[in-house]
């Protein structure tokens, strides 16, 4: 067995934060439990390192599983080290980082495994929306551990040997790990939406040092992150001709061209993540239609529609960033909804979770309509009519009922082809445009694509300080 200082847990420890920055707690912890022979096992540390560090000068608390020690698994004293880590890290408010290498609950220890569980998840519920929570798997993390991370505002996952799962492949009916591997890194990013990314150990901790970099250390912090030194004025290029990807754009605004996506392979055609306007981090929301990759090819095609999978992956996002009162962005290009049996089934509540989280949240939102803004759809997307604090569009873009050449067809169904044609072109113009949902106050303001990064940073630097008092209630119900 190797040493807890040169084990794998301290190595990921050490290579996250700065150097010399990390101080272990209860190093001497071991476990208590006699049973099943468990005195003459050695347990140092009860398999998991905890202590506090800095990431780029930003405290954060820390806890690190071993699976040298008794597998990693779970016992009374080690969930009691983690429980601590979240007591210190409210006190403190500073984030917490877990890294996730366990076998699950301990055996010889039973009902108090069973307790350590759930007092991890008690601390994680509370401290939802008060500090950020960020958990990495690198081992095995199955069965009720699955929900640790699954629990945590943004969690990654090492690529190739690490396993995510409820019941384990083998155990679901008519399913066999050799054709389908559901516990693989893969097949829980692009499935489950709990995951913000997957890679390699090393491109894993990267992208959490990024991630700490960009976001308040707790719900009373700062969303002035930064210093920024890129120009706030600068030109947009080629926003218009890119649209459908929202990625592009969002990292053509951001301060020094940088975006942090979250869940990227999880429902494609919503597309959430993290950008810098004058050193603010602001959340965005954007619907997607295209994916282009690093060489400006089209890899995927979407249709402009809202489905269930992405209104759910955009809400449980706004959720996160008005819990910490970071700024919300959102990117409108849509004209409906997914039609399908599927769909009809789970659409109506995730649009409704989806609604409810733009209208409830009182930090700063502004939309920016890019193309098409349709129907219901388009309403549900941060608009006026729910709350926004300011709408904005790009000329040429239509805001409306629908398409005009349906609405024509509706309307005159037994017109002939050059009557709809000429009453397409008459709603269009008076209906669709968006001049005049500009004139109705729908939209405050019409730009020019290549304007659009130093007029969101003028927005929200004015929104900074809004305050919002909502009517006395406990929580919502959706």
């Amino acid at each position: 067995m190797s040493t807890m200082k040169d084990s794998l847990a301290m190595q990921r420890i050490t290579k996250l934060v700065d150097e010399n920055s990390f101080m272990e707690i209860g190093s001497l912890v071991t476990a208590r439990n006699t049973d099943f022979n468990l005195a003459n096992t050695q347990t140092p540390s009860d398999g998991v390192i905890i202590g506090h560090g800095l990431v780029d000068g930003n405290l954060v608390f820390l806890y690190s599983q071993d699976a040298s020690v008794l597998n990693g698994t779970i016992g009374e004293m080690h969930a009691k080290k983690i429980a601590s880590v979240y007591d210190m890290a409210m006190k403190m408010g500073a984030p917490v980082i877990g890294f996730i290498d366990c076998a699950g609950m301990r055996l010889q220890e039973s009902v108090d495994a069973l307790d350590g569980f759930g007092q991890i998840y008690a601390k994680e519920i509370a401290a939802q929306g008060v500090v950020p929570q960020i958990a990495a798997v690198f081992g095995s993390c199955g069965g009720g551990l699955a929900v640790v991370p699954a629990l945590c505002d943004f969690a990654f996952m090492e690529e190739s040997k690490a396993k995510m799962f409820i019941n384990s492949p083998n155990a679901i009916d008519g399913n066999r790990i050799e054709t389908c591997d559901s516990s693989a890194a893969a097949f829980q990013s692009e499935n489950t939406g709990c995951l913000d990314g997957i890679g390699s150990e090393d491109e894993i901790i990267a992208q959490i040092r990024e991630l700490v970099s960009i976001l308040p250390g707790n719900n009373e912090g700062d969303v002035y992150t930064d210093e920024c030194v890129d120009d706030l004025n600068r030109a947009c290029e080629s926003m218009e001709a890119m649209k459908g990807d929202p990625r592009y754009l969002l990292s053509e605004i951001s301060d020094g061209h940088a975006f942090f996506e979250t869940k990227a392979d999880y429902a494609k055609n919503m597309v959430t993540g993290f950008v810098k306007l004058n050193g603010m981090t602001v959340g965005a929301v954007a619907n997607c239609t295209e994916v282009y990759d690093e060489e400006g090819k089209k890899t995927e095609e979407f249709k402009a529609v809202l489905t269930a999978k992405g209104c759910n992956k955009a809400a449980e996002f706004i959720q996160f960033c008005d819990a910490f009162d970071i700024p919300v962005l959102s990117l409108t290009n849509i004209v409906g909804f997914k039609a399908c049996m599927s769909s009809e089934k789970t659409l109506p509540k995730a649009l409704a979770r989806m609604t409810t989280a733009f209208s409830a949240a009182t930090c700063p939102k502004v939309n920016l309509i890019i193309g098409d803004a349709f129907g219901s759809a388009y309403v549900m997307m941060n608009s006026k009519s729910i709350g926004s604090d300011l709408v904005y569009a790009w000329a040429d873009t239509k805001v409306g009922m629908m398409d005009a050449k349906l609405a024509a067809k509706i309307m005159y169904a037994d017109a002939s082809a050059d009557v709809i044609d000429e009453k397409a072109k008459e709603y269009e113009e008076l209906q669709s445009n968006v001049v005049t949902a500009a004139r109705r106050g729908y939209v405050d303001l019409i730009i020019e694509p290549a304007d659009t990064r130093k007029y969101l940073v003028a927005a929200f630097e004015m929104l900074y300080t809004k305050c919002v008092s909502g009517p006395d209630k406990k929580h919502g119900t959706k």
